[in-house]
């Protein structure tokens, strides 16, 4: 079918997609619009990657927003199009391609941030690209313009077999598709065993073929030959090296590029170190001369190690990828991946989860990772490893992929084509009837509005995917009912004879976007605070009916001297202990070095702590050690010596500070709506891990440009305030960022100084010098564990 074929599009959509040289379309394309994806009817499309689903979305979402008159369609109605994906990566990227509609006078917008929001701003846009936790959070904010949705794209929508982010999914479809009437539902899926459920699920026509526009061989590499599908075989000798060497290597002589999946943080980075050897001997000068500007930019995203390991990796051709780098670590190196600089990535199997990073060949070096659940090493599952081959080869791009398994011997060669090469993948399965996962969306169902009695509350699970899939349709019923009685007996809803209300403390926890179990937390640990050195009668009735996470004693005594005003260690343990908050693993002697930072600081957490021998002491302790890094954090220690210290990477470190800065607001709020005194001291808690600094600093570091690092080096200069910022001396200023005038500049006029630009302003060399040697001074005294 020819795209000018295509029914419903508007004017100028055909000759905008035939002047980008799409003028036939691919089969499954075809059969999409033959069963009416641009007519209003809703689809789920389970093909592979690279196989044309983003077409079909914008084919579902073009036609839907567009307004009929007599000659056809045109822009102009009253619709808006929401684009739903699973990371956050991937939403600046899906925007950035659909604003090239905007040239039909439609508007793009993007949503990822903050869940209190209603995205009213959003209310103008056309087309809106969101997370599903963050359209989930627009529902209980009250966005009005979702009433106007005309159709939802649901991107990746086999990721509701995801336990952590599967059932927010799945509850998010199932309430636009009950609040929107005749809403069209375009869900896009990676081939699934069953795709038909999902269709079903969602009232919708199916499209589920395993075409691609160019070939993917899969096979196993073995012994001197990678071992095909078809029953071929392709000489590649290993030599003294490795498989993956001799893979990449090969690849390279082609002029394609590889990916290699592996299972941990280390491998990743221990691969791309020995595969950068191999990468080198490929580059030219030029790319070379590239390559040392990306691994520049690299290294000024963070100070720490693995910044420096990954430029020097990149500089060489080489990259890895993983969940512990930074957001702008990871950005630049996808980059320069498509760019087709970087020649090979080691990456862990977060990049195969819908990031554009297409390669001529996919390596799965490792097929097994380790489960802790299970107590050892596990095969990954079909779906997973068809995901990383999917990698493997792009239209334009490349003129076929290949997708390799390693073997080690003739056993694991035919196990791995019995368990991958041959293998469907499984079936979809809804992870929504956990305790877990249900708590914070019957809260929120209920806190809407969107269900007020429990029967009702039933009705609306029973036309979730869980309900179409169970053979226990009682189970979903009895942790519904148990979820009830826990935000019940917190206070977050009130129960009368099957009516279901949400208390104000409810409706806030739910527009907050926490985990009940983490409000109850906060609160437990907020009144104990507040109720420190009063006498406890009463005290000790306000706060009956909340338990902590860890169903802590809330009726156990507290010290009589312990302070009413919260402190910073506390406040970070508290939100640590939250299930919202992912802790860190204590590791080898951790149990006693934080046993005993636990005795020296009792005053200050908040809360009963477990007895040393009980089950959750492990996990106090895990919070202690996460809180810890944050008091680091908060305390100015250097990046590099966090990292260092706690055995994480750059990404970690920052994801661990935006989740504490989120629950601590939500802590500032919550003791606000409590009436709890101790909201002043949340907030500055708060604003110590936002910006990273001491109390001494926050002032200076709201400003925008400055900085931890700045602030400090301005405050040892003698500026200590904005204030002081406004009408310092330019040259001191100039000394305190090391001579860089765009940056002093940028910095003054923020602030708002008379005259920012520095022109012939030379930086004060007595406070460039002084402020370097405090700053290792400083660094310095942080050194001990304390």
């Amino acid at each position: 079918m020819r795209v000018a074929e295509v029914p419903g599009l508007p004017d100028g959509v055909a000759d905008y997609f035939e002047a980008e040289g799409i003028e036939e379309l691919y089969p499954p394309q075809g059969e999409a619009v033959e069963r009416g994806v641009t007519e209003g009817e809703s689809l789920v499309a389970s093909v592979p990657t690279a196989s044309g689903k983003t077409l079909v979305a914008q084919l579902a979402m073009l036609s839907a927003i567009a307004e009929a008159d007599g000659d056809g369609a045109a822009f102009g109605g009253d619709g808006t199009a929401l684009y739903i994906v699973p990371l956050r990566a991937l939403a600046g990227e899906k925007a950035g391609e659909f604003e090239a509609f905007e040239q039909f006078g439609l508007s793009v917008g993007v949503s990822t941030g903050n869940y209190e929001s209603d995205g009213s701003r959003l209310s103008d846009n056309d087309i809106v690209v969101a997370t599903s936790e963050k359209v989930d959070s627009l529902v209980r904010n009250g966005a009005d313009w979702i009433d106007d949705l005309s159709c939802v794209v649901a991107d990746e929508v086999h990721l509701v077999d995801d336990d952590h982010r599967g059932p927010t999914l799945e509850v998010t479809l199932a309430k636009l598709r009950q609040r929107v009437a005749d809403l069209q539902v375009v869900a896009l899926s990676a081939t699934v065993g069953n795709a038909d459920e999902l269709a079903d699920w969602l009232d919708a026509e199916l499209v589920d073929s395993d075409w691609r526009p160019i070939d993917l061989r899969t096979g196993v590499h073995y012994g001197e030959a990678v071992h095909y599908d078809d029953g071929t075989q392709a000489e590649l000798s290993v030599g003294s090296g490795s498989q993956t060497a001799a893979v990449v290597d090969d690849t390279l002589q082609d002029d394609g590029s590889t990916l290699v999946f592996v299972n941990s943080r280390r491998n990743a980075e221990a691969s791309a170190r020995r595969l950068a050897d191999v990468a080198k001997t490929a580059l030219t000068d030029e790319e070379r001369a590239d390559l040392r500007e990306v691994a520049d930019e690299i290294r000024a995203v963070s100070d720490t190690e693995t910044s420096d390991d990954l430029a020097d990796a990149v500089a060489k051709g080489a990259a890895f990828h993983h969940a512990g780098l930074a957001r702008e670590h990871r950005e630049l190196v996808e980059e320069a991946f498509r760019d087709r600089l970087v020649k090979v990535v080691s990456a862990t199997p977060t990049l195969a989860a819908g990031v554009n990073t297409p390669s001529r060949r996919v390596v799965v070096r490792d097929w097994q990772r380790y489960d802790g659940t299970a107590g050892g090493m596990q095969p990954l599952d079909v779906l997973e490893v068809h995901q990383m081959f999917g990698r493997a080869g792009r239209p334009g791009l490349d003129p076929y992929g290949e997708a390799v398994l390693l073997a080690n011997n003739h056993d694991e060669l035919e196990e791995l084509f019995d368990r991958y090469v041959y293998a469907d993948p499984e079936p979809v399965r809804s992870k929504l009837a956990a305790e877990p996962a249900l708590r914070t969306h019957v809260l929120a169902a209920v806190a809407t509005g969107f269900t007020t009695t429990e029967e009702a509350l039933h009705e609306f699970l029973g036309e979730t995917l869980y309900a179409t899939q169970t053979d226990d349709p009682g189970r979903l019923r009895s942790v519904t009912r148990d979820v009830l009685a826990y935000l019940d007996r917190n206070g977050f809803v009130e129960r009368e004879d099957g009516a279901l209300r949400a208390t104000n403390t409810g409706h806030l926890v739910s527009q907050l976007y926490v985990d009940p179990m983490s409000a109850a937390t906060i609160v437990d640990g907020l009144r104990d605070a507040a109720r420190a050195n009063s006498d406890s009668s009463a005290d000790a009735d306000a706060s009956a009916g909340f338990q902590t996470a860890n169903e802590l004693r809330a009726d156990e005594e507290l010290p009589a001297d312990a302070s009413a005003d919260p402190s910073p260690l506390g406040l970070y343990h508290l939100v640590s202990r939250t299930p919202d908050m992912y802790e860190l693993y204590l590791r080898s002697g951790d149990r006693e070095t934080y046993t005993e930072l636990a005795y020296e600081r009792e005053d200050d957490l908040l809360g009963p702590a477990p007895r040393e021998e009980a089950p959750d002491w492990e996990d106090w302790l895990s919070a202690l050690k996460t809180a810890k890094l944050l008091d680091d954090w908060t305390s100015e220690l250097d990046e590099d010596r966090i990292a260092e210290r706690y055995d994480v990477g750059p990404g970690d470190i920052r994801g661990k500070v935006e989740t504490a800065e989120w629950l601590l607001q939500a802590a500032e709020r919550l003791a606000g709506e409590l009436d709890v005194d101790c909201a002043a001291s949340v907030r500055a808690a708060r604003k110590r891990v936002q910006y990273g600094v001491r109390e001494e600093l926050l002032d200076l570091a709201g400003v925008r440009d400055v900085g931890r690092k700045r602030a400090r080096r301005l405050h040892n200069a003698g500026i200590e305030s904005r204030a002081d910022l406004r009408d310092a001396d330019k040259s001191v200023v100039l000394g305190a960022v090391r001579g860089r005038e765009a940056t002093a500049e940028r910095i003054l006029e923020n602030v708002g100084h008379r005259n920012p630009e520095m022109g012939e302003v030379d930086a004060d060399t007595e406070t460039t010098a002084a402020v370097e040697a405090e700053e290792r001074d400083g660094q310095a005294s942080l050194g001990d564990f304390s």
